[in-house]
């Protein structure tokens, strides 16, 4: 059910009060104007979160790539978590992963045609985006992981939740794992519920509408997860997920916050998965890697080793890994899958504000023509769950 991955230290609780007076603090500083929010003159879309841990950020910024890449230049900036470097830094072909951090690396390898940049300083970065010669080409910048990033002003501020870890269930660090309260939610355009189940129900989906209790300007979203097939991360080739049989014998190997939506989906190929989970950004000592191999020599065949796209990152230049480990080794890419026939209609909104607001003409003149298309058929449109009392 929502909610069942939350526990909250209780006795941490007077801990979260003081956190949250800081927190409050800030953010009234920000609706006071003492500390400024900065605005840009290019389209500027947000995407995070208010909990710590994984919600599904990179994937969603990986299907916001895929929706505008077709039609316009494509930027993401970073902070670039746990890199080694600092500054700005802007991804090219020779960019080294310790250099801009796990996920911007994997997004420059699977998209190498956008522009991927970090800086700590966003609005820095987006300056640099816009007017350095290399990418000034820039038409739509994605900002990742910033919404407590209050110096910049998005043009949409996309909320991401994670369906097992609801906001309005959870505590302020240190009890619980909220960084900011969850009437900072209030900031977002559209908040999206990330890692639903497939066979959500309509109940529960009515649940979660009425518990989120959004403003009448907030548009609410429903995604899951759909998996592509299984890819070496030493070789090259496909596996597909229904080629796993339910004899098969899986290690479950991760370093992201929260596997636990990944071990219920494979449960449908395989009961047999034994996991080795590690810390969110986890960099994998010699240590590390004599434990993965003993833990998969331990392990009856068939047998294979499953991990996620961000730990492929930080698994392929590793030293160590025994030939068995290495010939069995696979990632599972991630894609996003809007529910409730939603797609549309977020696809729309995005685009719509990208056109409406960027400098490019063929932007422009793509804008025209969707809305020429569209005239007569806004009946067919789908509908956004959009409302703050149901």
């Amino acid at each position: 059910m929502e909610g069942d991955f939350i526990k909250i230290n209780e006795w941490l609780l007077p801990f979260s009060w003081l956190y949250g007076l800081g927190v409050r603090l800030r953010n009234h500083l920000f609706e006071l104007g003492i500390l400024k929010s900065r605005s840009f003159d290019i389209p500027v879309i947000s995407v995070g979160n208010i909990t710590v841990g994984g919600s599904g950020k990179t994937p969603h910024v990986e299907y916001l790539i895929r929706l505008l890449k077709g039609n316009c230049k494509v930027a993401v900036l970073s902070r670039g978590y746990k890199r080694k470097s600092k500054g700005y830094v802007l991804a090219d072909g020779e960019t080294r992963m310790k250099d801009i951090g796990d996920e911007p690396f994997q997004m420059k390898t699977k998209f190498p045609d956008i522009h991927v940049a970090v800086d700590k300083n966003r609005c820095h970065g987006i300056d640099m985006l816009t007017n350095e010669e290399a990418t000034k080409d820039t038409d739509v910048i994605l900002l990742d992981d910033a919404f407590q990033h209050r110096y910049v002003k998005p043009g949409i501020n996309i909320l991401l939740v994670d369906y097992h870890r609801l906001i309005i269930y959870d505590k302020l660090l240190p009890a619980g794992r909220l960084r900011e309260p969850q009437s900072g939610k209030a900031r977002a355009d559209i908040v999206i519920i990330t890692k639903c189940p497939k066979d959500l129900k309509p109940m529960e989906y009515r649940v979660i509408i009425k518990a989120m209790d959004l403003y009448p300007y907030q548009q609410l979203y429903f995604t899951s997860f759909d998996y592509d097939s299984l890819r070496p991360v030493f070789g090259d080739g496909e596996r597909p997920l229904d080629g796993i049989s339910g004899n098969d014998n899986i290690l479950l190997l991760t370093g992201i916050a929260s596997p636990k939506q990944m071990v219920y989906d494979l449960r449908e190929y395989s009961k047999n998965i034994t996991q080795l989970a590690f810390p969110d950004h986890h960099q994998f000592t010699k240590k590390d890697i004599e434990r993965i191999n003993t833990a998969f020599a331990g392990m009856p065949s068939p047998k294979m080793i499953i991990t996620t796209e961000k730990d492929n990152a930080r698994l392929a230049g590793m030293e160590g890994l025994s030939d068995d480990v290495r010939r069995n080794l696979f990632m599972l890419p991630i894609r996003v899958k809007f529910m409730l026939g939603q797609e549309e209609d977020f696809n729309n909104k995005i685009l719509g504000y990208v056109q409406k607001n960027s400098k490019n003409s063929i932007l422009a003149k793509t804008k025209d023509d969707h809305k020429s298309a569209n005239g007569d058929n806004t009946r067919h449109r789908i509908r956004t769950i959009s409302f703050r009392n149901n």
